[in-house]
């Protein structure tokens, strides 16, 4: 299926499109809001600015793909292949992106309130200045990943992985790490109002 074919398709009301392969299009500035991409091949297709709010994206392969800008609010994104992609100022507010990939994304200043990235596979991610108020990370692999600047007051980190993560000026109020590994992590330069640390990390984190 071309571009032009789902757009018209999609225009004249038609919304189910699983598993369809789209690698490679550009989409970019096209509302798209509410469609099934279900397992869908986008590798190296550009959305920027384009709108999918609620849409169905679970087990849909991104990997590599532009996404500056593009608006996934309330988005159905359960293990969606995200590596590589450019998430630059993209808006995932409330999107579910359980089992997600999102190895080596490119995540800065994005909008991740609220979303559910509980389990999801951030190693090497670049989260910096990224918004992750409210988020669900419990289980999720942030090995590597830079959070400098990032927004992660009142995030669930329970279980969560931080091994080697850049933490600078990352704004960590009101987080509970009771239930995170912090051995090696560094959160000296970190904003920690009203968070809970491990009574053996008091001493690491000044």
């Amino acid at each position: 299926m071309d571009t032009d074919e789902l757009l018209k398709r999609y225009c004249a009301g038609e919304r189910n499109f699983p598993q369809v392969s789209l690698n490679l299009v550009n989409l970019s500035e096209v509302r798209l809001a509410g469609i099934n991409l279900n397992r869908a091949n986008l590798t190296n297709a550009t959305l920027s600015q384009s709108n999918l709010r609620q849409a169905n994206l679970i087990e849909a392969n991104l990997t590599a793909a532009v996404l500056w800008r593009t608006d996934f609010s309330g988005a159905n994104m359960i293990l969606t292949n995200l590596k590589a992609a450019n998430l630059i100022r993209a808006t995932l507010r409330k999107v579910d992106l359980h089992k997600a990939s999102l190895v080596k994304a490119d995540l800065r200043l994005a909008d991740l309130h609220d979303a559910d990235l509980s389990n999801a596979n951030l190693a090497g991610a670049d989260l910096r200045y990224a918004n992750l108020s409210g988020a669900f990370l419990a289980g999720a692999n942030l090995n590597g990943a830079n959070l400098t600047g990032a927004k992660l007051s009142n995030t669930d980190l329970s279980y969560a992985s931080l091994t080697k993560a850049i933490l600078y000026k990352t704004d960590l109020s009101y987080v509970d790490f009771t239930d995170v590994d912090l051995n090696g992590v560094d959160l000296y330069h970190c904003l920690l109002n009203g968070v809970t640390l491990p009574e053996r990390s008091l001493i690491e984190v000044g």
